[in-house]
């Protein structure tokens, strides 16, 4: 009699290569995956980042050879022994893969392989967005564990834009209704890219993306030839199997603006984007724009969520979102218990340090306020004696 499951540790590049096509099921029977989950992304992400003899990825197979759960992990060093997720800073959520027909065989026996591949190491899951499969993991876990707060994301509904702009009050939903009819009369057309012209649209997003950043902050993993070179190895298959698309605007011919977006069956977000300066001259909301778009990309599927990703920009809360806090989930064996303290300490520090750098940094631009208002008071005093003297000394 054949087990109702197997299990084993996948180390070899090739052999992730290989589980493509089952993957791809896998990840259409998990109604929590994200498209930062989808073998597209995490292999490309691994091709791109990965790390010599650290890939570990904890596979499930039923009494077949499709799959019943997948954890994509790699082994980390620094700044403790832990399993962590693939994708990395670049990619907003961190997860597994659970077979949703088969959830409580798959998480039992998907918390059994972890248990079993943490022997000597932590497993640390960042980034994990409330209601994520991991967290059935996490409360079946038996040893040490921890669960912290990790990146604030901003989520809306996903609904056409015209209920998005009536969500805002009334005032502000005139200026975006102006801003939308500012657009048309431009002339801005969107266009969806065809999978056979991904590659060289992405090319033109990240080069747009440079020159609207040029000269100001940016995020430098963005201009490296290893991030566009994973863009666009993943990308055009996730494109064909309709877990991205990528959208071109067009001024008179010109392509003025690129954006990916990211989809899955329950969430959309806009991933990255690039804007000729050009629009602003023209003063077009390249914001507006985006959401416009991305807006109607979930008009004819079933999804609940239009996410804007992680971040806590102020351009954001404009459209009045609600914020969910993504999760840290620190799992341990009872001999690897002090990693989990270690990790649950190092949180701690870093909140606070951040903390004091947030507090210098206020009490810097309070004397920074005061220190131009007593210019000013001592300016006014000055004009006032010199009108007093006929403008002379």
């Amino acid at each position: 009699m054949k087990p109702a499951y197997t299990t084993e540790v996948v180390t070899d590049e090739q052999d992730f290569a290989a589980l493509a096509p089952a993957w791809a099921r896998l990840y259409r029977r998990c109604a929590t995956a994200t498209p930062f989950q989808s073998h597209a992304w995490l292999h490309s992400w691994w091709l791109s980042y990965g790390g010599l003899g650290r890939l570990r990825l904890v596979v499930v197979r039923s009494g077949g050879d499709d799959l019943l759960a997948v954890a994509p992990l790699m082994a980390v060093r620094r700044p403790l022994p832990a399993l962590v997720p693939l994708g990395g800073a670049i990619s907003d959520y961190g997860d597994v893969l659970l077979d949703d027909e088969r959830a409580e065989t798959a998480v039992a026996a998907l918390t059994e392989a972890l248990a079993a591949a943490a022997r000597t190491a932590l497993i640390d899951f960042r980034e994990v967005r409330p209601g994520s499969a991991v967290e059935q993991v996490y409360e079946r876990w038996s040893g040490p564990r921890r669960r912290v707060s990790d990146s604030v994301c901003l989520e809306l509904p996903a609904v056409p834009m015209d209920e998005l702009v009536a969500r805002l009050p009334s005032a502000k939903a005139q200026r975006v209704r102006a801003k939308l009819r500012k657009l048309t009369a431009l002339g801005v057309r969107r266009e969806v890219v065809p999978p056979d012209g991904v590659d060289s649209a992405l090319r033109r997003l990240l080069e747009l993306h440079r020159l609207q950043w040029q000269g100001r902050k940016v995020t430098n993993e963005h201009l490296r030839a290893r991030f566009c070179e994973h863009l666009v190895r993943s990308v055009g298959p996730m494109v064909r199997s309709g877990d991205a698309v990528v959208t071109e605007f067009r001024l008179d011919d010109d392509v003025v603006a690129v954006d990916l977006t990211l989809l899955s069956r329950r969430l959309a977000g806009g991933y990255l984007y690039g804007a000729h300066p050009r629009l602003r001259e023209h003063k077009a909301d390249v914001a507006v724009m985006l959401l416009d778009a991305c807006s109607e990309h979930t008009r004819h599927r079933a999804r609940g969520t239009l996410s804007l990703l992680r971040g806590n920009e102020p351009y954001k809360h404009h459209w009045r979102p609600e914020p969910v806090v993504n999760q840290r989930l620190l799992l341990a064996r009872r001999r690897t218990a002090p990693l989990l303290s270690a990790a649950v300490w190092d949180v701690a520090a870093r909140r606070r340090g951040k903390e004091l750098l947030r507090r210098r940094d206020e009490r810097r631009e309070l004397r920074e306020q005061q220190g131009q208002q007593g210019q000013q008071g001592q300016q006014g005093q000055q004009g006032q004696q010199e009108r007093a003297g006929g403008g002379r000394p």
